[in-house]
């Protein structure tokens, strides 16, 4: 995949070795023709539904302890880098506490410096479900990471999201906000970085720590070297798509129970607004 940075090159080595002995199972997918969706990537599962996208109730922590054959690098003593364990894309990276912290509570100072820190050296698309009824998969805390090339764009709905910053296309009919980075890397970008998520959050009506413990709905947050967004949820499900913070990047997974002529009749953006709250 070409120059994908320190952390990318390093997730592509680690991801050859836990694949051969079994820690990594790569999810199969094929493109889906569905020119009307444009320019959403639409990918249908072609293998077994893993467990992290079946409703079944409790499930374990997985990163407590985490899989050591799944481990990128630590991070100092309070973050490491780990392999997604059931890619689509190779390289899927988590940036998971190494301690017990909650997925629905406020992302904090250390959070922000470690995603910087490694947003300096590998750089993509950033993206985190607040909890589950946000499309999160795991209680414990864990950003999510798509590693990027300099020449490749973030996601399918980056050029919209661009041209919406530039003044130049409407808003879509849910509730979010989209903010221009302007920091790349070190402390500025940390601290720009954890300005712009309590800006947004408290903009969204989701509170902010010094009068809520957690944010007050679930939301999802999406990150490129040149914007953040975070949109506002009302529910995860929809026409049989489990919608998660990739949705409002342009990437659908059409699973088992997924209507996917529902999909083409109605378009992606009703589906993203019959999961968003409302404005």
């Amino acid at each position: 995949m070409g120059d994908l940075g320190r952390y990318g090159a390093a997730a592509l080595l680690c991801s050859d070795v836990a694949e051969a002995n079994g820690a990594l199972v790569p999810l199969e997918t094929a493109l889906e023709p569905l020119e009307s969706c444009a320019p959403f990537v639409i990918r249908r599962l072609e293998s077994a539904t893993p467990k992290h996208l079946r409703r079944e109730g409790p499930k374990p922590n997985p990163f407590l302890p985490w899989d050591t054959r799944l481990e990128v690098e630590r991070l100092g003593t309070t973050h490491l880098l780990l392999l997604n364990k059931y890619p689509v894309q190779r390289g899927h990276l988590l940036l998971i506490t190494q301690q017990w912290k909650p997925q629905s509570g406020w992302l904090e100072t250390d959070d922000w410096a470690q995603l910087a820190a490694v947003d300096g050296e590998t750089t993509g698309l950033w993206f985190f479900n607040s909890c589950a009824e946000a499309g999160a998969s795991q209680p414990h805390r864990h950003l999510q990471l798509l590693p990027r090339q300099a020449s490749e764009v973030s996601c399918p709905l980056d050029a919209p999201i661009t041209a919406q910053l530039a003044g130049d296309e409407e808003p879509w009919p849910w509730r979010y906000q989209l903010s221009r980075r302007t920091q790349s890397r070190g402390p500025e970008a940390s601290k720009e970085l954890q300005q712009l998520y309590h800006q947004q959050l408290s903009r969204l009506g989701l509170g902010d720590p010094q009068t809520a413990d957690r944010p007050l709905a679930p939301y999802n947050a999406l990150i490129s070297p040149e914007w953040f967004m975070t949109v506002a949820r009302g529910k995860e499900h929809s026409a049989g798509f489990s919608v998660n913070a990739l949705g409002f990047a342009g990437y659908l997974l059409l699973t088992e129970g997924s209507d996917r002529e529902w999909l083409g009749r109605h378009g992606p953006l009703e589906l993203l607004r019959s999961v968003a709250m409302a404005p």
